[in-house]
């Protein structure tokens, strides 16, 4: 399922819950043709020329390895780290230790920015932010169905042994949390679009 739905403003997080049946979330629907480049008046491309559609965005989160997660940090400082994630049912899920700085920080403010990104050429240069908040839950099933999906797309796990991953790691998961993005804003960018012969 595309990540083409925009998120209102939400309520702050509260404890932590089991989770729900969740509406995937992410950035604005976009055209099913990216729109050509186009120079302003300035000379320089306008930024809607460079866009992701949808299914590109779900393409790229689908085939990369690592999102840098930004927290804010006790001392009001942004806090990044490099974190592996999944898509489940269009969404970004992560997870990590419950004791982790990380965690603290969400508990004290879910706001994050969240950053996908590759290409190693100025022509290849393509990524997503999402700006919104991180939902945490403490649901042992989820957090295990999380491993486990991490487990498929890191470690080479054939998705027929799921289940045998899923039991062995019920022990871990109580010391865990599940890390929801809950995606308000959308910025992406692909060079592509924008660099001839690309």
């Amino acid at each position: 399922m595309p990540l083409v739905r925009r998120v209102g403003q939400a309520a702050p997080v509260g404890p932590l819950r089991r989770v729900g049946q969740a509406a995937p979330v992410g950035p604005p629907s976009q055209p099913a043709v990216a729109a050509p480049a186009e120079s302003g008046q300035d000379g320089q491309v306008s930024r809607a020329a460079v866009v992701m559609t949808a299914e590109e965005i779900e393409e790229l989160l689908a085939s990369a390895k690592v999102a840098v997660l930004a927290t804010i940090g006790p001392d009001g400082v942004p806090d990044p780290v490099p974190m592996w994630f999944v898509l489940r049912d269009g969404q970004v899920w992560m997870r990590t230790y419950a004791k982790s700085q990380k965690v603290h920080n969400l508990r004290r403010d879910p706001r994050v920015s969240v950053l996908v990104e590759d290409g190693s050429r100025y022509a290849e240069l393509r990524g997503v932010q999402f700006t919104g908040r991180i939902d945490l839950h403490d649901d042992v099933d989820l957090i295990c169905g999380i491993v486990a999906d991490l487990m498929v797309k890191y470690e080479g796990l054939d998705p027929e042994h799921r289940a045998g991953v899923i039991d062995a790691y019920r022990l871990t998961a109580v010391k865990q949390v599940a890390m929801q993005l809950v995606v308000e804003r959308t910025a992406s960018w692909d060079h592509s679009k924008i660099v001839p012969g690309s």
